[in-house]
């Protein structure tokens, strides 16, 4: 089983900046690998099991100014505050605050209309995206397991900090919120990936033909999440993972 050991670390930068990096011990890698990852900060150290950690960092200071410049291009991120612009399966919705002592949402056309105090505008954003993507996924999932002969048990909705969905070995379907900020396509095809494990619990063929026969096109929505993925890990409330 391959064993890890996570923890963070500062990089100093050009410029004087500073940075947090996460660092994580391997005992796979065989070699010190810099990269680019989705989750905060945004920077992953990795470092094979016989590698001494100052080693490690050495090498990254010696990257600095890459890791600037990598993160000088990622997509700045995007509190749930009033006015604020937030993709949607349905077309983009704007923020707004309604004055109230009840906290409530509701999507009123191209707005999405957030009632309360103000200090829980943000927390009634995420929840009502919890429960809208629920409503979204939660049909499409059973129609799709009654087309292949199985039945759901679970679904469970949240954000998790790599995945975009998970089928758990007990048939529990794990989705990511976030999906219902993506094309209508995207969501689906993720959802159909996760129902065709509850038939093949892999990645082999019998398993690419199982998703093949739930949607018409899965190139398109893959690549789609390749390259805008990070975009929508960047809305809410900016937390390491």
């Amino acid at each position: 089983m391959l064993e890890t050991t996570h923890q963070s670390h500062v990089l100093d930068l050009p410029g004087g900046r500073a940075t947090n990096i996460a660092v994580r011990r391997s005992n796979r890698a065989r070699r010190i690998i810099l990269r680019v990852v989705e989750t905060e900060p945004g920077i992953e150290l990795v470092v094979p099991k016989r590698v001494a950690l100052r080693e490690a960092l050495e090498f990254a200071g010696e990257k600095s100014a890459w890791v600037a410049a990598r993160l000088a291009e990622r997509p700045p991120s995007v509190a749930f505050v009033p006015g604020a612009l937030l993709p949607h399966i349905s077309g983009e919705l704007t923020l707004v605050p309604r004055a109230g002592t009840v906290r409530d949402a509701e999507r009123t056309g191209a707005l999405l209309v957030i009632t309360g105090p103000e200090h829980a505008f943000s927390a009634s954003v995420g929840r009502w995206l919890i429960e809208d993507a629920r409503a979204a996924i939660r049909p499409q999932a059973n129609r799709m397991a009654r087309e292949i002969g199985h039945k759901l048990r679970r679904i469970r909705i949240g954000d998790p900090a790599t995945r975009w969905g998970s089928c758990s070995s007990t048939g529990t379907l794990s989705f990511s919120w976030r999906l219902v900020m993506a094309p209508a396509e995207v969501l689906e095809y993720v959802v159909a990936h996760e129902v065709a494990h509850l038939a093949e619990l892999n990645h082999g063929k019998r398993f690419w033909s199982t998703v093949d026969l739930l949607v018409d096109d899965t190139a398109a929505p893959r690549q789609w999440l390749r390259t805008n993925g990070a975009k929508l890990r960047r809305y809410g409330e900016p937390r390491a993972r």
